[in-house]
């Protein structure tokens, strides 16, 4: 351990950029950006989020080489703990229909209620033939339900450009994300609402992966009930949003909405982005800036399930 305070007070003097976290003991400290680091959520043997774990419970394998954790940050109810940063992606193409709309704001802001208590902050963008911002970062309740409040479907919508709607959401979480909390690791997440049928993009589903496991944001879907069709199956078949590997590549998960509730939808969604852990571990030199990339795997040492938001890191430190 203390040749972990030494690592770190050498990198302060060197002046390089930093973020706030704990070591695996639970000391607040301040590591390099030369850390590989991992969003990860928890689940039990039933599917439910587990919250409270410590850096104790986890291990960490580089190319099935067990490394020592160097960084932890759980996100907890606190004004000033680890930050959360979230961009809606709302399709408003004429596929929506005016009743799917209302309920949805309803339960959006019943999302927004389950996050008070976090240091969180939202931004909510709309797509259909173009991507647009109608609310910047805020952590504000009263301008997001505002916002909500103001939504409105396209009818003249022809294309759904959902994966275009992502890759504007990535970039902007990466610029103008609130500078309070650029010194801290963030979780960093994109939640597309949509049918799940992208249509016209410019940009293509593998390179807004590639964006997003370098940025570390995760991606989440709601498929409306219009789309999500059950043929002959207690599950929805999978949409080409989720086909293309979009979420599942970037430690995210699609919930799907049903024609009766969303507000339980939301609830789930709201509990499975608050379990989650920011892990992360120096790898080696040698692999720092080999151009290469590297499996990382992280296990808990109970046994339960982990998502993590991308599978290794690719050596460009240097």
């Amino acid at each position: 351990m203390r040749h972990f305070f030494l690592v770190v007070a050498a990198m302060l003097t060197l002046g390089l950029t930093f973020a706030s976290g704990q070591d695996p003991d639970g000391n607040v400290v301040k590591v390099n950006t030369e850390l590989a680091s991992f969003e990860v959520t928890v689940s039990d043997k039933d599917g439910g989020p587990v919250r409270d774990l410590t850096a104790s419970d986890f291990r960490i394998f580089e190319d099935g080489i067990e490394r020592p954790l160097d960084f932890f940050a759980p996100l907890k109810k606190e004004d000033d703990g680890r930050p959360l940063a979230i961009v809606f992606a709302l399709d408003v193409s004429g596929s929506m229909t005016a009743e799917e709309l209302a309920r949805l704001r309803q339960a959006m802001q019943g999302f927004i209620d389950k996050l008070r208590g976090y240091n969180s902050y939202l931004a909510i963008t709309t797509f259909g033939m173009e991507v647009k911002t109608i609310q910047s970062f805020t952590n504000r309740p009263d301008k997001l339900d505002r916002t909500f409040s103001r939504l409105k479907a396209d009818d003249d919508g022809l294309s759904t450009h959902a994966y275009d709607a992502v890759d504007d959401a990535i970039r902007m979480l990466r610029k103008k994300s609130p500078p309070k909390i650029q010194d801290q690791i963030p979780k960093r997440a994109v939640i597309v609402i949509t049918d799940g049928f992208p249509v016209g993009d410019t940009v293509s589903p593998s390179t807004v992966i590639e964006r997003a496991n370098g940025f570390e944001t995760s991606v989440y879907s709601v498929i409306l009930p219009s789309f999500s069709h059950v043929q002959g199956t207690r599950n929805p078949l999978p949409t080409p949003l989720e086909a293309s590997g979009l979420i599942q590549k970037t430690g995210g998960r699609s919930f799907y909405a049903t024609d009766k509730n969303f507000d339980g939808l939301f609830k789930s969604l709201a509990e499975e982005l608050t379990s989650s852990y920011a892990i992360a571990f120096y790898p080696r030199e040698d692999h720092r800036s080999d151009g290469k990339f590297h499996e990382v795997k992280i296990e808990t040492r109970r046994g339960l399930k982990i998502k993590q938001n991308r599978s290794g890191y690719l050596g460009k430190f240097n």
